[in-house]
């Protein structure tokens, strides 16, 4: 693991590298091999050496060590190289591995919803990029610095063409017709760990092309991360939603795989 990082890192010069935000509850990662699995893709993508998971389950362990609950990034860059975007032969890798406490969350959030404020920043479209969480999140960046109103919880990105791909921090998805459905990433956008587990826990959930008239007729919209957890989705603008049966189903999973719920200490 890093303890300094040298100014010629790829990493810092470039953006070429991948990071990993992972849950680690009483020294347990609940969703750690679908991390594992985003991350060895994501090498794959950009053509980086894959670390040793061994190593990286070590690293993550002593970050958490005295943490009940924490939140570890680890970040995997190409490591240090000569000026210019071309690679050296040989990618030596550098990781860098940081963990803070997870502060209690609002369980408002989790039984009435979050608001959304709709960004004007959009996703470029990169195919080659779609899906893997590489370290260039300029894109979030601006979004996020768009709205100062700590009534909004997030903020709702589309793509290039209008089509809805996430927020800026969390998958979103929705419920249409009675099928629940999230925005498909084969353009632009990250495969969230947290949507992966909603997939897994839904039936008759799909992946599709969703439109701004899709979120107007949604009798459900609700957020899902690796870190936050299953949120349901209160407003976006003017449209008002109710927390519903799938947002719940969501949560009872989240649970189910070992996450903490949202909710007071003192409820049983």
């Amino acid at each position: 693991m890093a303890t300094g990082l040298p100014a010629d890192d790829r990493g810092l010069a470039y953006g070429d590298g991948l990071f990993e935000t992972i849950r680690v509850v009483a020294g347990r990662a609940p969703l750690w091999t679908w991390h594992m699995e985003r991350l060895e893709e994501g090498c794959r993508r950009l053509h980086l050496p894959q670390p040793a998971p061994g190593m990286l389950a070590d690293e993550v362990s002593a970050a958490a060590d005295g943490l009940d609950d924490a939140v570890v990034r680890i970040t995997w860059t190409a490591g240090s190289g000569p000026r210019g975007y071309a690679r050296q032969a040989m990618v030596p890798g550098r990781m860098i591995v940081v963990a803070s406490a997870v502060h209690p969350a609002d369980p408002f959030m989790a039984t009435h919803g979050v608001a959304l404020f709709e960004c004007s920043t959009r996703w470029s479209l990169q195919p080659k990029l779609a899906g893997i969480k590489h370290l260039n999140r300029l894109e979030q960046v601006l979004a996020r610095a768009e709205w100062d109103d700590p009534s909004f919880t997030d903020g709702l990105m589309l793509d290039m063409d209008g089509r809805v791909i996430s927020t800026t921090a969390a998958s979103i998805g929705l419920v249409v017709d009675g099928v629940p459905m999230f925005p498909a990433l084969h353009r632009c956008g990250v495969a969230g760990v947290g949507r992966r587990l909603a997939m897994a826990s839904l039936p008759g959930v799909v992946e599709t092309d969703i439109d701004r008239a899709m979120l107007v007729s949604a009798s459900e919209v609700f957020l899902a991360s690796s870190v936050r957890g299953m949120l349901p989705v209160r407003a976006i603008g003017d449209r008002h939603y109710a927390a519903g049966p799938v947002a719940k189903a969501l949560q009872a999973a989240w649970n189910a795989a070992g996450m903490p719920p949202l909710r007071h200490p003192e409820q049983p």
